[in-house]
């Protein structure tokens, strides 16, 4: 018998009358119905106490657990789990206090609509994060469905598709989808003008004209970054990242982050994956900031400090990548808070640096390896190889 007292239920445009059964029977005798003014309209359940969602959102969660022991509905729409409150306050509150009702997703009704498989479709929110985030997904052919904060958002996505050479990308708005209401408009990005409501779900095909910009997730060109020519350039960068291993929602220290390249490629190559970057100087510290809005990682945190000591009190990584402070001291701290499993990985350019490393892998072990690039640059009316500084590089992994 399940030990839930808080049902969050997932309602759509066509209300109560959407609902199962043991939906509408929960909301009947439902003492408390928690949502945002759209969800009381939606649902019919006069004897109930109704409130409102209040910002900040997490004010809410000590009064959802203030109400343990009275029959809870909380409101949401579409799927409780899909870009919705359901996960934060599943987080909050023990899982089998909790029992999920799922409705059609916004996601999944725009998909019908447009005859899309959802499965070849990339699902992402701009709903109280910062638009920029959507940016690595653009590319070729992508089909993209976006949550949206307000009727604005279709004009801010727009600007950032034309700016990186999209502005022939087809947009589609899909408002009030299922309900008696439902709307639809259609346009390109680079002319799109239509006033939309507030609440709707927006489709994108990526069209790519002249000049977009077709990057990678990692890997990119050393000149899609603002730069001071002090970075850890492209193929040293694709080495480090392969050691660090960024994945889902993992946190890296990137010290002496520079330019930023090395935590921006981190954050791109896996979902909702985090990095604070140690910088202690001002204009590189702005500098990792424009390329992370460009390259769609806005939320990359940047400390100005000076290493070991602003290392103490961040929390735990999953991987640390030095590039700068390198020094005994920065690397015991970094090995001491690491998570079980962390990687770290050091890069040295200087005979000093080096010593360092050579020094941390007597006494830990990991790999050692020093890297060598060659490019080919005009010679007279020939070419030639002209070999790039050595990086040593030093990898190591975090037993349990």
């Amino acid at each position: 018998m399940s030990s839930a007292w808080l049902n969050i239920i997932g309602i759509g445009e066509d209300g109560i009358d959407g609902l199962s059964q043991e939906a509408r029977a929960l909301i009947s005798a439902a003492e408390i119905i928690i949502g945002g003014d759209r969800h009381h309209k939606l649902a019919n359940a006069p004897n109930a106490t109704r409130i409102k969602w209040p910002s900040p959102f997490d004010a809410m969660i000590d009064t959802i657990k203030s109400y343990k022991g009275k029959p809870v509905v909380v409101l949401v729409t579409g799927d409780p789990l899909w870009y919705s409150v359901g996960a934060r306050i599943g987080r909050a509150i023990p899982a089998a206090e909790i029992a999920y009702h799922p409705q059609l997703s916004a996601f999944q009704w725009a998909a019908a609509r447009l005859g899309w498989s959802l499965a070849d479709v990339e699902t992402l929110t701009v709903h109280g994060r910062a638009a920029e985030q959507i940016v690595p997904y653009f590319a070729p052919d992508v089909h993209l469905l976006i949550l949206t904060k307000d009727k604005t958002s279709p004009e801010t996505v727009a600007e950032l598709l034309v700016d990186r050479g999209y502005g022939a990308s087809k947009m589609t708005v899909l408002a009030a989808l299922g309900g008696p209401n439902e709307a639809r408009f259609e346009g390109v990005a680079e002319s799109w003008k239509h006033d939309v409501p507030d609440f709707h779900t927006l489709a994108v095909e990526c069209v790519a004209g002249a000049g977009a910009q077709i990057l990678p997730r990692t890997g990119l060109n050393d000149d899609a970054f603002v730069h001071d020519g002090k970075m850890t350039k492209r193929a040293v960068r694709a080495l480090a990242l392969s050691k660090l291993a960024p994945t889902r929602g993992a946190l890296l220290w990137d010290i002496g982050c520079g330019c930023g390249s090395i935590a921006i490629e981190w954050m791109r190559g896996a979902p909702e994956a985090q990095a604070i970057g140690l910088e202690p100087r001002e204009d590189r510290r702005a500098m990792a900031q424009q390329n992370a809005a460009q390259l769609g990682t806005p939320k990359l945190k940047l400390v100005d400090g000076q290493v070991p000591h602003s290392l103490a009190g961040l929390p735990a990584p999953d991987a640390v990548f030095i590039g700068g402070g390198l020094s005994m001291e920065t690397v015991a701290a970094s090995i001491d808070a690491l998570k079980p499993h962390g990687r770290l990985v050091a890069h040295a350019v200087t005979v000093e640096s080096e010593a360092v490393l050579l020094e941390v892998f007597a006494k830990h072990g990991g790999e050692l390896q020093r890297i060598s690039v060659e490019s080919v640059i005009d010679v007279g009316s020939f070419h030639g190889w002209k070999p790039s500084m050595p990086v040593t590089q030093w990898s190591w992994s975090k037993d349990l």
